[in-house]
């Protein structure tokens, strides 16, 4: 049974906080829940695109340590300055990666690494679908559009086998919908981490032991009601936003399988991963807990996929996009809602990396979008289409067919 939203804001900040914290003294906390030129003659040239399905918070991934608003904003979500115990990994003396993508340092250091801040789409919807179906048609603000921009690409380039354009999943997201033919590997799918207490043979001998009207016994019973509604619903929010793409530790699980499309004889040149679970309203942790427990198998996955490829890595450009990012202020409940601008990462052996690209205003009310969310200060057309040109050899009148109707109005080079 789904529980309507009437029935999830019923959950008051004070009730949720009061239950899940004496749960957790009982040692039962209501926890974590737990994307006229031709092609170089070479024909080589991959893009991998990764989609964050779920609106990852990138202002926790890479986040800038020196303002003081930023800490104010998550007095219990933020990051430690780089040097503290558990903080960031300094990169550039204003901004820091996450302790959980570590591993995506080395690249930094070998200008393999580009971030976008304050980057996305321009238009503010929060949904995550309509935002997911821009970001994959590449025309915001038009639902109408029916084929996506990977496919347009796809008609641009000189046509290859079957396995040119790779999907890994069961069906064709709309990035890749069009005439130009694609395929799909089946991706497995893990689904959301459960606790012990959701199992029923557990959950049976904590009933029994907690039927009373004690204290203990009320809040052991509220505090599992809380986790039931927030499972059914923020859990289930979190599913559909999705779209069924499986938590990351499928991309550090399958690192080998993905190098060997990229390598192997099915001649793949576009190869797209939608990695889920990305929605965190509560309980989003910091420098641990579920962001963190999302963040690392990213990053050791991008890491281990640049060392598989070895040669190829020189002619692959990964693209790490999300829907939208999240507030700037963390919530009441530990977590960060539907927001704005966000992060886009771009690894590649031949691209301009080691710096924070983006027109980053800082995080000052007066500088927010709506007073809340990191402004979109670079559309991500902006960063996809140069590096497009540039790595496919492709011409204005060729772009111009990818992204319809837009004019790239501030260009990201990154090669």
């Amino acid at each position: 049974m789904t529980v309507p939203p009437s029935s999830l804001k019923a959950l008051q900040r004070r009730q949720f906080l009061k239950y899940s914290g004496l749960f957790a003294a009982s040692g039962l906390a209501a926890m974590a829940f737990d994307q006229p030129f031709t092609r170089a003659a070479s024909g080589n040239q991959k893009m991998v695109v990764i989609l964050l399905r779920g609106a990852m918070d990138g202002l926790n991934a890479v986040v800038p340590y020196r303002e003081r608003e930023y800490y104010e904003a998550r007095p219990s979500i933020a990051i430690p300055e780089p040097g503290q115990p558990n903080g960031l990994v300094n990169l550039d003396g204003q901004f820091g990666l996450h302790p959980a993508l570590a591993a995506l340092k080395p690249l930094w250091d070998a200008r393999q690494l580009a971030l976008i801040h304050a980057s996305g789409s321009p238009d503010g919807t929060r949904s995550h679908f309509d935002a997911q179906d821009y970001l994959e048609s590449g025309t915001p603000g038009f639902k109408s559009t029916n084929t996506g921009w990977m496919n347009r690409l796809l008609a641009q380039l000189p046509r290859g086998a079957s396995t040119q354009a790779v999907n890994l999943g069961e069906t064709t997201p709309r990035i890749l919908a069009g005439p130009a033919p694609t395929s799909n590997v089946r991706a497995g799918k893990t689904g959301l981490p459960q606790m012990a207490i959701d199992r029923e043979p557990i959950q049976a001998v904590f009933d029994q032991m907690y039927q009373g009207n004690s204290l203990l016994g009320r809040v052991y019973q509220e505090g599992r009601r809380s986790r039931e509604l927030l499972q059914q619903g923020l859990n289930q929010e979190m599913m559909e936003a999705s779209r069924g793409a499986p938590v990351p530790d499928y991309l550090a699980t399958n690192t080998a399988n993905l190098v060997k499309l990229l390598t192997g004889p099915t001649q793949t040149q576009l190869l797209v991963l939608s990695l889920g679970g990305w929605d965190t309203h509560v309980n989003q942790g910091n420098h641990g807990g579920q962001f963190a427990r999302r963040l690392k198998p990213l990053g050791n996955g991008m890491a281990q996929m640049a060392r598989s490829l070895g040669s190829t890595f020189n002619e692959t450009v990964v693209v790490v996009m999300s829907e939208f990012g999240r507030t700037v202020s963390e919530n009441g409940n530990g977590g960060t809602d539907h927001g704005h601008g966000n992060l886009m990462m771009v690894m590649g052996g031949g691209i301009k990396g080691g710096k924070v690209y983006g027109d980053w205003r800082g995080l000052a009310a007066e500088d927010l979008y709506q007073g809340r969310d990191l402004p979109v200060t670079t559309d991500f057309r902006d960063v996809l289409a140069p590096l497009l040109g540039a790595h496919f050899q492709l011409g204005d009148n060729a772009l111009s067919q990818i992204f319809p109707n837009y004019r790239v109005a501030r260009p990201v080079t990154l090669r």
